[in-house]
């Protein structure tokens, strides 16, 4: 008994004495040295790029950051704005906010959930299109490191273009000639889409093809400020292009859903599948064929090229973070060079907004991105300030689009129906 008592008397003594002194042991040997380091908590909704985070990014930026360690909590996209509200509002959120472009973002920063960023080193990188996505409505305050954009463009199947003796078109009149051909071959539906969703055809297909007609943000502002209006020609000019794409869609288009296309696609049984550069991984992997991607094409040869190059995630600080220099230090890195590549690099297809040339591995990503070198970007038309009201302008955008397509309205009414419904609410100069 006696022993049992004195083994339990040195097993206490001893776990008394590393609670109290290893702590200076530890933090001083052993190489460990984390007794200090303070860890950010990354809040976003891209679950998908966990693992990306885990083995690749966060060892990027811990490797050159000694002190400051990183926690990736993905919440699922259809959950993150609500969770992220109320982990805000009851003082339980991260460090670091993945913040979603436009309004979403714009109504914490004004509830003072996120904190301005405009000085931090590096901001001086991003143009006012990369910025567009996370400034307050008089653009003197950034408010999220713009991080990533995604490109809006058309893949299609090379075996079938070489079968046919195609080249990707780069007018309209040619991608006419090239969906007539795959039409008169017969053994690949030209475009594989459907309307059913709708989304589709208003953010990939009207808001893709459409800045080649309106000059891009010379246009969008044009619409922000109220010295255009969407019945003018150059607004319902891709609608009437829109109009004529139902007859190259597969029978029963009306009822096929956007994850159907792009089933429909990868089997190979449709030729060209309008989409953006976020698809590129999933294509990749289900694709039996080689992939190409060609821009939206002109109205007319020789006209300037514009790209829908529309702003998707960025990162900004919780403003009641306990770690605002760590914070700082961490987003300054998401504004830098050596971010922008590796983050362009590891999720091919979202592409860094700073300013100068992304080099790119993957080859699908290196087309998409190097239409930057002879287009100006824009981003999607309705996104900033024309969707707050009612009717939203991206509910209307998303059913007359498809409307046109399915040859159930106009080109015509479809842009009166637009610009009647942003009259009932929308003033310009607010």
């Amino acid at each position: 008994m006696q022993t049992r008592k004195l083994m339990a008397g040195v097993l206490v003594a001893g776990l008394l004495a590393a609670a109290c002194g290893s702590g200076d042991e530890d933090a001083g040997g052993g190489g460990g040295g984390d007794g200090d380091a303070v860890t950010l908590v990354v809040e976003s909704w891209r679950a998908d790029d966990k693992a990306v985070w885990e083995d690749t990014i966060i060892p990027a930026f811990e490797e050159s950051h000694e002190g400051i360690e990183l926690e990736f909590q993905p919440t699922a996209p259809t959950e993150y704005n609500a969770a992220l509200e109320n982990r805000l509002d009851g003082g339980e959120a991260g460090d670091i906010i993945a913040c979603r472009p436009f309004d979403i973002s714009l109504e914490l920063f004004e509830a003072g959930h996120l904190e301005a960023v405009d000085d931090l080193e590096g901001m001086d990188a991003f143009d006012d299109v990369a910025r567009s996505g996370w400034v307050t409505d008089d653009g003197a305050t950034t408010y999220c490191v713009p991080m990533a954009s995604v490109i809006h463009g058309f893949y299609y199947n090379k075996d079938v273009f070489d079968e046919l003796g195609l080249e990707p078109p780069t007018t309209t009149e040619d991608l006419h000639t090239v969906l007539d051909a795959i039409a008169a071959d017969g053994a690949a539906t030209p475009i594989a889409q459907g309307t059913v969703d709708q989304w589709d055809i208003a953010e990939v297909d009207y808001t893709g093809i459409g800045p080649n007609y309106w000059k891009g943000e010379e246009g969008r502002q044009a619409l922000i400020d109220g010295s255009a209006q969407f019945t003018d020609p150059e607004y319902v000019a891709p609608f009437e292009e829109l109009a004529t794409w139902g007859q190259y869609m597969p029978d029963g288009y009306e009822a096929l859903s956007y994850d159907d296309a792009k089933v429909l696609f990868t089997n190979g049984d449709g030729a060209i599948f309008p989409g953006g550069s976020w698809e590129i991984t999933g294509f990749e992997r289900d694709a039996g064929f080689e992939l190409g991607v060609f821009a939206p094409p002109l109205p007319t040869d020789g006209d300037p090229c514009y790209i829908s190059d529309h702003v998707d995630i960025g990162m900004g600080m919780n403003a009641d973070t306990e770690h605002a220099d760590e914070a700082r230090t961490f987003l300054e890195w998401v504004a830098s060079e050596e971010f922008a590549q590796l983050y362009s690099n590891e999720l091919p297809g979202f592409f860094s907004l700073r300013e100068g040339a992304v080099e790119v591995d993957n080859a699908l990503a290196d087309d998409f991105v190097s239409w930057r070198d002879d287009c100006e970007s824009t981003i999607r038309l309705p996104a900033q300030k024309l969707n707050r009201g009612d009717p939203a302008m991206w509910d209307e955008l998303y059913a007359v689009s498809s409307e046109v397509v399915n040859g159930t309205l106009t080109p015509a009414d479809a842009a009166q129906r637009l610009q009647e419904g942003l009259d009932s609410w929308y003033t310009p100069s607010e």
